[in-house]
């Protein structure tokens, strides 16, 4: 899976961005997005922020879940008190996999299915459906186990196991985040450059994703 992270305030504006990938089942932690998919990736997020913006006024949770959706790149959302949106894409492949580069004289090529092709004669497979995954209980009490379908954190967006992972980064940003605003030198509004805060989410990163 390669994710692409981003803190987006109440003017709709980027604060914070970050890729990574994986580091479940061996995963190096290195997002793999095509270029042509890291281009996008921005215009992708800040069309996702309607949904967040009508999803606000039928729930309670500020988590929200997973979004939005194109190809086979999936985005959850989380809302802040303050209205500041936390928004994850994520794309499931192999860990350690490079997409595969578009054809030469192809016009349908989308860099968002572009890993659908990478590993002929497996069962690897982003779209396959929760339930045609079997899940079990990690020996260690973790999260994030791979069933005979592929249905664990680095493959499947869609899986349980994901969807409770994504939540307890979002939960474990939130805190850093407000640490971060909580100074006298920026705000909720400010764009945040701080090393140590970049240092922590990365960390969360590796820690449930």
């Amino acid at each position: 899976m390669s994710y692409y992270f981003c803190i987006v305030n109440t003017r709709d504006q980027p604060t914070f961005e970050l890729e990574f990938g994986t580091s479940k089942q061996g995963g190096d932690g290195v997002a793999r997005f095509s270029q042509e998919a890291r281009e996008l990736n921005p215009f992708l997020i800040h069309a996702s922020l309607d949904y967040v913006d009508d999803m606000q006024w039928y729930t309670n949770q500020m988590y929200l879940k997973r979004i939005d959706h194109i190809a086979h790149a999936h985005i959850s959302a989380y809302l802040t008190p303050t209205s500041t949106r936390f928004l994850l894409l994520h794309l499931p492949h192999p860990p350690n996999t490079a997409p595969i580069p578009p054809p030469q004289s192809s016009t349908s090529y989308s860099p968002y299915g572009a890993y659908t092709n990478a590993f002929p004669g497996t069962s690897f497979n982003p779209t396959s459906s929760v339930s045609s995954s079997s899940t079990t209980t990690s020996s260690r009490g973790g999260l994030g186990n791979i069933g005979s379908g592929g249905g664990g954190i680095p493959n499947n967006p869609t899986s349980p196991q994901t969807e409770e992972a994504v939540r307890l980064f979002f939960t474990e940003v939130n805190e850093i985040w407000l640490k971060s605003i909580m100074s006298p030198f920026g705000g909720p509004l400010e764009g945040i450059g701080s090393p140590v805060f970049r240092q922590r989410v990365v960390a969360a990163g590796k820690k449930y994703l």
